[in-house]
């Protein structure tokens, strides 16, 4: 069986792990460097581009062997020059490649790639959704718009899935993609061995406060930055107790500048510590004590999965997967959106209490043993896609 498997691009975040996870796992094309050496399957990547403000995890592909199909047109800023470009260049890999099967991750690669698959209409297809555009991202015509698109896709779709329940409620209830029988839910797996080593920092002088992602608006980081600010206007932050804190910023993005001077409108600038983007996920967690998320939308969280494998407390606001990974009071917290007053207090709770880190950190690692390894994910996809061939056998 050959899988074409599209993503928009390969940078830092969980689509891009879990796509090249996937490749390398379910293929026998020669040249990879396997660890599965599963031969029932070969599995083709392509990708685009990632844009010189974003992290590149090109280097994860390429060091386990997997070299991916470039389409540079495909990248994150639409344009439909670029946009046409690509399409003509994925259906003609199609042509070349002749997949029983193409998967598309992220919405402009599921949109290009599911619309040249119908073209060439002898592949099954098959679309992971990891988030959605559908809240935070645009205003409410171009909203709707790719709301409808994606419902004209689902038509076409054999298969959607999500990597949580909660995205998978939102997309059949709330925006009516398709109808409930055509998804399932197909959690993410990842490489975590380093992080479930990793022990906690006993006795800490400074009380480090971490969030990881890209430097975008959806992040919302500027609700840490008014959490850290609110906290100083109280008088409970830097100096706890005996217990100074520090705010990491780990990730990199179009909103560096911007986030750059906002911390020292707040006059916290000295708390603050940018890093961009780290390669090493043991050098980014094992100096934190904390994990916060402030999003405005989320798929499945995967800094929130990585902090609770090493065995981290979190910090983040209620919206979509989030909810699917945090139990609230037993792993960390979870704030309602834009709850600046309420973030603050749930972070100054666990900076005075380092009983109740070390306990909720040790939940969380439990939880995420059980639920994320990249074997459970592997043995997941693999039995999704032999189901879906053998009831598509006369596709």
């Amino acid at each position: 069986m050959k899988i074409l498997r599209i993503i928009a691009r390969l940078n830092i975040g969980g689509p891009a792990r879990n796509a090249v996870l996937l490749t390398e796992a379910l293929s026998c094309r020669s040249g990879l460097n396997l660890t599965y050496k599963n031969c029932g399957y070969e599995t083709v990547l392509v990708c685009g581009e990632v844009a010189e403000s974003e992290g590149d995890m090109m280097y994860l592909a390429q060091g386990k062997g997997i070299n991916p199909i470039i389409v540079k047109e495909l990248g994150r800023e639409l344009s439909w020059k670029d946009d046409w470009t690509a399409f003509w260049k994925i259906y003609k890999i199609i042509r070349q490649e002749k997949p029983d099967i193409i998967h598309t991750h992220t919405a402009k690669a599921g949109a290009l790639g599911r619309l040249a698959g119908i073209l060439y209409r002898k592949s099954i297809l098959i679309h992971t959704f990891h988030g959605h555009v559908f809240s935070g991202y645009f205003g409410k015509i171009k909203t709707v718009f790719f709301i409808w698109v994606e419902r004209f896709l689902g038509l076409f779709t054999v298969r959607i899935i999500t990597v949580s329940e909660n995205l998978k409620k939102e997309l059949v209830e709330k925006y009516k993609i398709a109808p409930e029988k055509k998804f399932s839910v197909v959690e993410l797996g990842f490489e975590l061995d380093e992080l479930f080593k990793l022990p906690a920092r006993n006795n800490p002088e400074i009380i480090n406060i971490g969030i990881v992602g890209r430097l975008v608006p959806i992040k919302n980081h500027k609700m840490l930055f008014k959490a850290c600010r609110l906290g100083l206007a109280k008088g409970l932050s830097p100096l706890l107790g005996t217990v100074p804190s520090r705010y990491i910023i780990i990730g990199n993005g179009e909103m560096r500048v911007e986030l750059e001077k906002y911390a020292e409108e707040l006059g916290i600038k000295d708390m603050v510590e940018f890093r961009g983007w780290v390669k090493d996920l043991k050098a980014i967690y094992e100096g934190l004590d904390i994990v916060a998320l402030t999003s405005l939308n989320e798929g499945t969280p995967v800094s929130l999965i990585e902090a609770m494998a090493g065995a981290r407390p979190v910090v983040a606001t209620r919206v979509g997967g989030v909810l699917d990974i945090v139990q609230d009071g037993k792993s960390g917290y979870l704030v309602e959106s834009e709850d600046v007053e309420g973030f603050s207090r749930k972070l100054i709770d666990l900076i005075k209490d380092p009983e109740k880190r070390r306990k909720f950190g040790e939940y969380g690692r439990s939880i995420v043993k059980e639920r994320f390894s990249k074997e459970r994910l592997i043995k997941d996809t693999e039995k999704l896609y032999n189901n879906i061939l053998q009831k598509n056998k006369d596709f």
